[in-house]
């Protein structure tokens, strides 16, 4: 498996586009995306356990009942969540892509983010809706951008695999900066490939990744309304369909897992106001489940990140996470080392302090990725969590963010 460029249209028979429609006042930011397979495509998707959920995840939820899909559209700006409107507006935008594209509006993929409760009207989507059908294409750094909101930059990846003698793609793009605790799924996430794998499994393969990915992301403890990660698979590779779990599907949950990992990074790395990307790792643990825990619990104490923001050895604020976090561990038993481009230092050994230079730790964390190593004694288990530090950028993003 290596890295190739592009994201949603590296996969055989994907093509994409974003253009600016009018439902963000700002004309300079693209608003509305649609990306489209040439064929039908195995489809699977993961949403929000959020109890108030975005119309669209309904009207998706209810279109992939088939596992078949063949276009994504997506718009920013308004989340069309809590509008009693919501699912005829949701319905009406893949109404839409059957009139201009002459897929079945049943075959779509629908997704919105921005703000909850704002009415949101058909007409600025209907009216560019030829321009976008009409730039479909090989690029995808329109469509990529038509899905951000606070996000500073846009997050794309693409991987090519080999299964069964044939060379596959796989490539994914995601939106997400603030409001990100997932459960279920996490932000945006739109997840292409070309290798031939039946809607059953697909959805196995989605299911089984984002425990260990999106599931282990989190900026600031909030699981947003519309979070949403979706796969199509159109089969063009010409492999061998994947209908068990083979060899072929353990290398297909790799190829997943090497987009979705590097997107969950991408996310925490850009998450509103961050400065740093924080990668907690677990080792050590009783079993995986807990091992998750203390690594998510690690990454969303607030006192943690101002910490890391502050570049302060807080070593204190790790284990009392860890604490909290319903774990079964032994705390006494707990060493926590930080590391980084600039070196290491072990802080805590023992579940107690150790001497160690405050300039050194300094140093180690003023860099812009740091990992948190947690060695716990209770088992052979691990976890990677992914999280940013707080800062005051973070409280001037969101204290007026509807206004």
């Amino acid at each position: 498996m290596k890295q190739i460029l592009g994201s949603v249209v590296a996969a055989q028979g994907f093509s994409c586009n974003g253009v600016h429609c009018g439902i963000r006042k700002n004309r300079t930011k693209r608003d509305l995306a649609l990306i489209v397979s040439s064929v039908p495509a195995s489809a699977a998707a993961v949403y929000t356990a959020n109890l108030v959920k975005g119309a669209p995840l309904t009207v998706t939820r209810r279109n992939l009942s088939d596992g078949v899909a063949q276009a994504i559209i997506c718009n920013s700006g308004n989340a069309n969540t809590c509008n009693a409107d919501g699912v005829e507006i949701a319905r009406g935008m893949c109404e839409l892509v059957e009139r201009h594209t002459g897929i079945s509006a049943d075959n779509v993929v629908v997704a919105s983010t921005g703000v909850i409760g704002q009415p949101l009207s058909l007409e600025p989507i209907a009216a560019g809706m030829p321009e976008l059908v009409r730039g479909l294409g090989a690029r995808d750094d329109e469509a990529n951008q038509a899905i951000l909101t606070t996000d500073t930059r846009a997050k794309q990846i693409a991987f090519e695999f080999e299964l069964g003698g044939k060379v596959c793609r796989i490539g994914g793009i995601a939106k997400g900066s603030g409001m990100i605790h997932p459960n279920l799924a996490t932000m945006l996430v739109f997840v292409t490939t070309d290798a031939a794998i039946a809607p059953a499994m697909l959805e196995r393969a989605l299911r089984e990744d984002v425990r260990d990915s999106f599931n282990m992301v989190s900026v600031d403890g909030d699981t947003s309304t519309n979070d949403m990660v979706s796969v199509l698979a159109n089969g063009l590779a010409g492999n061998p369909e994947i209908t068990q779990p083979d060899r072929d599907y353990e290398i297909f949950c790799e190829a997943l897992a090497a987009v979705t990992r590097a997107l969950c990074r991408m996310i925490a790395g850009d998450g509103e106001g961050a400065t740093k990307l924080l990668t907690c790792n677990v080792v050590g643990a009783l079993d995986v489940y807990q091992a998750r825990v203390i690594a998510k619990s690690v990454i969303s104490s607030a006192l943690f990140k101002a910490a890391m923001f502050g570049a302060d050895a807080n070593w204190g604020r790790v284990l009392c996470a860890i604490g909290y976090s319903g774990a079964e561990t032994n705390v006494e038993a707990i060493d926590v080392t930080f590391r980084s481009a600039a070196g290491e230092i072990c802080v805590c050994r023992n579940g107690a302090g150790i001497p160690f230079e405050e300039t050194d730790a300094k140093r180690v964390l003023s860099e812009s990725e740091i990992d948190v190593d947690v060695t716990c004694r209770d088992g052979a288990a691990r976890a990677t969590a992914w999280g940013c530090d707080l800062t005051y950028e973070y409280v001037k993003i969101n204290g007026d963010y509807r206004t």
